[in-house]
C-alpha cells in the first residue's frame, strides 16, 4: 500500500473541512491515560504502531492505518516499542 505524501494528506483534509493538520511523534512505550479532545480527529499512522482504546474497543493501529475520533471521545493511547508517527487533521 502506498501512502500519500503529507502535502496530499493535508490538502485532502483541508478540502474535507478540517482546519489544522499536524505531524505527531510519540516515543517508544509512551502511554497517554484517559482523555478527550475538544476537536474531531482524522489521522493516518505513517510509522510505528500504537493501541487506541475507546470504551471496550481496542484498535491496534500500524503504519498505513487511518483512524478517526469524534470530538469529546474518551480514549487511551499506548505506543509500541518503536514509538509512532501519525499525521492528524483536526476540526476545531
Amino acid at each position: 500500500m502506498s501512502l500519500p505524501t503529507f502535502d496530499q494528506f493535508k490538502a485532502t483534509s483541508l478540502a474535507a473541512g478540517f482546519d489544522e493538520v499536524l505531524v505527531r511523534e510519540w516515543t517508544s512505550g509512551q502511554r497517554v491515560d484517559s482523555h478527550t479532545h475538544a476537536f474531531e480527529v482524522s489521522a493516518l499512522v505513517v510509522r510505528g504502531d500504537f493501541v487506541l482504546t475507546v470504551g471496550e474497543q481496542v484498535h491496534h493501529l500500524k503504519a498505513g492505518d487511518p483512524f478517526t475520533l469524534p470530538r469529546d471521545t474518551l480514549h487511551t493511547e499506548h505506543y509500541g516499542t518503536d514509538g509512532a508517527t501519525f499525521w492528524v487533521a483536526r476540526k476545531n
